[in-house]
């Protein structure tokens, strides 16, 4: 019976979001059991306009590194704040959320480029928590239970978290600025005055992405769980109440 929910939660969840928490969880599990190793996946850009070792331009974003407390911290984020992501300011645009994965995805591997940066997973997973947190910023956030803070301050927050476990910032810091550069040409830059729409998703991707009618039967993610995640004593990630979509019109 468990067995089941599970599975019923796991066909439930948002497209995108499937796909990708299922290919980090796949990849991670092919390194653990040496199918393939880290060597193999990790991103190189070399590698991959001599050798047209062209995976490494996806795979270097589904590995988070060994299983253990940094795996899991990355994937809880990532599957929260991509999943509320995709079924609130998203919801019914597959397409638009395919298009802005490709478009932070691309800058980051430009960025990679210059930066010397190998795994690209954190840096996502920041941007997604980045373009969430912009999105919701009236949503009061409580992180392992010591401090309280509006929703644009968690990227933050993460970052000095990361200088306490001693990782570099340059990961948080890329992710940052890619989700701001989504962000402001998405929602700011069209709401100006003499502003306009810069980003459009190709017409390939909606036909992808879009042709087919929503589930009736699809079941979002409860709203008043807004990247709530027991740390254990009753402490939470976050806390709030999610604002209604947004009028993308």
């Amino acid at each position: 019976m468990a067995a089941l929910t599970v599975q019923q939660e796991y066909m439930q969840m948002p497209p995108i979001t499937r796909a990708y928490t299922t290919a980090c969880v796949l990849t991670t599990l092919a390194v653990q059991l040496d199918i393939v190793t880290p060597f193999q996946i990790y991103f190189n850009h070399d590698l991959i306009l001599r050798q047209y070792q062209f995976w490494r331009l996806v795979t270097n974003f589904l590995y988070f590194g060994p299983i253990g407390f940094n795996f899991f911290f990355n994937m809880v984020f990532a599957y929260r704040y991509c999943r509320m992501l995709e079924e609130g300011s998203f919801r019914g645009r597959t397409a638009d959320f395919f298009f802005m994965f490709f478009f932070g995805g691309a800058l980051m591997v430009i960025v990679a480029v210059f930066v010397n940066l190998v795994f690209l997973g954190s840096a996502f997973t920041i941007m997604l928590v980045y373009v969430w947190s912009r999105r919701n910023p009236y949503i009061r956030m409580n992180f392992f239970g010591l401090m309280n803070f509006q929703a644009p301050y968690l990227p933050w927050v993460l970052l000095g978290f990361s200088l306490l476990l001693g990782n570099s910032v340059i990961v948080d810091l890329m992710g940052i600025a890619v989700g701001h550069i989504y962000y402001f040409l998405e929602d700011v830059f069209p709401q100006k005055p003499g502003g306009f729409k810069l980003l459009k998703t190709p017409r390939f991707f909606k036909y992808l992405f879009d042709a087919a009618q929503e589930d009736p039967n699809y079941n979002p993610l409860p709203e008043e769980r807004p990247g709530g995640f027991d740390w254990g004593q009753g402490a939470q990630v976050g806390d709030g109440n999610q604002d209604p979509p947004r009028d993308e019109n």
